[in-house]
């Protein structure tokens, strides 16, 4: 297979530590992962070490490996300088009586001396300890090169996608340059199958420990920068961002297979496993099925919700020590969900909280319905039938009551919560229904920054971007579009506004490709969104792009092949 991304997820500016450290594997940290994954310890050690070499086959210590190498291979070649030096007779070597007038054996004894004659400022070549403190020695720099490097400003953003390229499955993170439309690969975190969905949020999870996680203090002591994962397999991982080559997660949020170590080798196919003919028995306290959505509560920032193929939605409390044995539950002991909620009849593909109602969830599923519930009365919920399998859907960040839809055939709805029955006997109508692409609406996202302004994505190979007008007489809604475009990333999987740049957006999907387009480039975008801007007090920098508005990152491979343009 040629690779894919499944997911995207931008990180806000200001966020991201500026300087992120390195892993730390000690052995406080291999006692962290055994008890995570539920292994002996020496096990844990031999699945890290098994994940350190398959990190090398990708090419992490590749040159330093082959450096090494051809070493050994020059070495016979070597000549001393000195040809005099090898003027030696084999039988004539000395002997250690013969060397003992050297006093080899004090030869790294500090020299005290007190004669000051023209060759006493030589001293200064044993003075140094070490290499860190000889000036002479420049090796060290490339610490501070490689510190810089890594470096994250606070304009930046970060845009984490899921990647699965040559059957290896991994998280990558970019760096999004906004006032130099630049855009960099800034590190990678290996995963134990193919992702699914990603979800951000900043609170730290309870069994992080100080090798896995950046160092926290005073007000970032309740904060922090982690990326929440769903893939094939049951369980959910959360990994730090401010970490950098780091071999196993800060968290796993599920009951490990404990038949196997989840440690981050390339055991993902990138393949779609074959439709199941049975479902298997849901669980209370840990998914049995792969994590298709995750919603992150940011009023209540301790939940995470998740979405399965197990037909459940379940609640997790990022302050429990999911290493805790038990499964759950109401009693508030054990490492598992608090909470778990069987409202759809199918695989639920997607979930989310509404910020204006913290308590309320907004889910989707291949049962084509929708339901909207309170996660303390999930019973008294209400709902939608739908023509077609849920893709995607997004709540209205700028109406409490509304929410978005897309559907498999195409379309996208938008209904209003109060007027939606507790009951599915009969179709509830949309507020509006938008014919939005050829095939599958495959993800939609609602602009944060201007209301009315909304990104879709299909199958069809475009991303488009909608504008939503209240009509003053009834009610109605008139929606049109507003710019459309092939982003040369293949089918539209995942599509995200920026949480900082009002008309910035990425996309990503089956070309394995992330794309920034900044549809403020285009004129008639400008047009349509200046004034709505101007309401909501946003200015709107015109500037010239000579690629259009699109940012990508060109491989050396790619720079040759691409230039007259993407093919299809």
């Amino acid at each position: 297979m040629t690779g894919l991304i499944s997911a995207i997820a931008w990180v806000q500016r200001g966020v991201s530590a500026q300087h992120p450290h390195k892993y730390v594997l000690d052995e406080k940290e291999l006692e962290r992962v055994s008890a995570l994954a539920r292994i002996e310890l020496e096990d844990a050690r031999k699945e890290l070490e098994r994940a350190h070499e398959a990190a090398k086959s990708m090419g992490r210590g590749a040159e330093g490996d082959e450096a090494d190498d051809a070493g050994d291979d020059d070495e016979e070649n070597w000549v001393d300088e000195d040809e005099d030096a090898m003027d030696v007779d084999p039988a004539q070597k000395p002997k250690d009586d013969d060397l003992s007038q050297y006093k080899l054996d004090e030869y790294d004894d500090d020299i005290k001396t007190t004669d000051a004659g023209p060759f006493s400022n030589m001293k200064g070549l044993t003075y140094y300890r070490d290499n860190e403190e000889d000036p002479y020695i420049t090796l060290k720099e490339d610490d501070e090169d490689e510190r810089e490097e890594l470096e994250v400003l606070p304009t930046d953003n970060l845009i984490v996608i899921a990647k699965t390229e040559d059957e290896i499955s991994q998280l990558e993170v970019y760096v999004y340059d906004e006032s130099q439309e630049n855009l960099y690969a800034h590190h990678d975190l290996m995963l134990p199958n193919f992702p699914l969905c990603l979800e951000w949020l900043d609170f730290p999870p309870a069994s992080s420990s100080s090798s896995a996680s950046a160092p926290t203090d005073g007000a970032k002591l309740r904060f922090g920068n982690y990326i929440a994962v769903g893939t094939l397999d049951p369980e959910i991982e959360i990994w730090s961002l401010d970490v950098v080559e780091a071999m196993y997660p800060n968290t796993i949020l599920g009951r490990p297979d404990q038949t196997k170590a989840h440690v981050p080798a390339p055991l993902g196919t990138g393949k779609k496993k074959k439709k199941k003919t049975k479902h298997r028995a849901a669980e209370k306290g840990y998914h049995v099925d792969a994590v298709l959505g995750l919603s992150w509560n940011k009023v209540q920032r301790n939940l995470l919700a998740s979405a399965s193929a197990d037909r459940t939605v379940k609640l997790w409390d990022l302050s429990r020590d999911p290493t805790i044995n038990g499964d759950v539950m109401e009693d508030g002991a054990g490492g598992g969900a608090i909470r778990s909620f069987d409202v759809h009849k199918d695989k639920v593909q997607a979930v989310q909280w509404n910020q204006k109602g913290p308590s309320v969830l907004l889910t989707g599923s291949y049962d084509r319905t929708v339901r909207i519930f309170d996660s303390r009365a999930p019973t008294s919920g209400v709902g939608a039938i739908l023509g077609s399998d849920v893709e995607a859907l997004r709540w209205d960040p700028w109406e409490e009551h509304g929410f978005y839809v897309s559907l498999e055939n195409g379309l996208v709805l938008n209904f209003d919560v109060r007027t939606l029955p507790s009951n599915l006997d009969n179709p509830s109508p949309a507020r509006f229904t938008l014919s939005a692409h050829d095939g599958a609406v495959s993800s939609i996202d609602v602009n944060p920054h201007i209301k009315g302004c909304i990104a879709t994505g299909g199958t069809d190979k475009l991303v488009k971007v909608w504008n939503v007008v209240d009509e003053s007489e009834g009610g109605k809604r008139n929606v049109s579009l507003v710019t459309s475009r092939d982003l040369g990333v293949g089918k539209v999987f995942s599509t995200a506004w920026s949480p900082d740049d009002p008309l910035t957006l990425a996309a990503a999907g089956s070309k394995a490709k992330l794309q920034v387009w900044d549809v403020g480039a285009n004129a008639g975008a400008r047009k349509a969104f200046g004034a709505k801007l101007r309401e909501a007090g946003r200015v709107l920098r015109e500037k010239e792009a000579s690629s259009g508005g699109v940012i990508g990152v060109v491989s050396d491979d790619e720079e040759s092949d691409d230039e007259g343009g993407d093919e299809d």
